[in-house]
């Protein structure tokens, strides 16, 4: 137990001094920082990775799914979160919401014209997937 959990203190310490990992996403700012990634032993070839997400004021991100499952967390702010086109709904700090596999993330957006949102999504997804997948545009 204590080896786990000195791994995971070692990989969190290397991952935070890798820094921000920035992406641009309909020509806004959503910057990620990767907090922790660690194989899980009692699921052979899966990875947990938690990824801190702050999404800049108004951003709305594209359609896209994750691989595996996601855990989200609302750390500050505001996030509206549409799944598989059902009803938009906003989560405040301090509130969560689950994805399942293949699950479309149909919406999501900082509704705060002033303020950043800020999350925290787990993943736990087969080791080396890509976390995150944009759709393509419907015409």
């Amino acid at each position: 137990m204590q080896n786990n959990i000195n791994k995971i203190l070692i990989t969190l310490s290397v991952l935070s001094l890798m820094g921000t990992v920035m992406a641009h996403e309909s020509g806004m700012k959503v910057d990620r920082e990767i907090m922790a990634a660690e194989a899980l032993e009692n699921v052979p070839g899966h990875k947990l990775t938690a990824v801190r997400v702050n999404i800049a004021p108004g951003v709305v991100t594209p359609s896209h799914r994750h691989a595996g499952f996601v855990f989200i967390y609302v750390l500050e702010g505001t996030v509206e979160s549409q799944l598989n086109n059902g009803e938009i709904v906003s989560y405040k700090a301090g509130e969560s919401w689950v994805e399942p596999p293949g699950t479309l993330h149909s919406h999501a957006k900082n509704p705060s014209k002033t303020d950043s949102a800020l999350i925290l999504a787990v993943f736990i997804a087969e080791d080396g997937a890509q976390l995150t997948t944009m759709e393509e545009p419907s015409h």
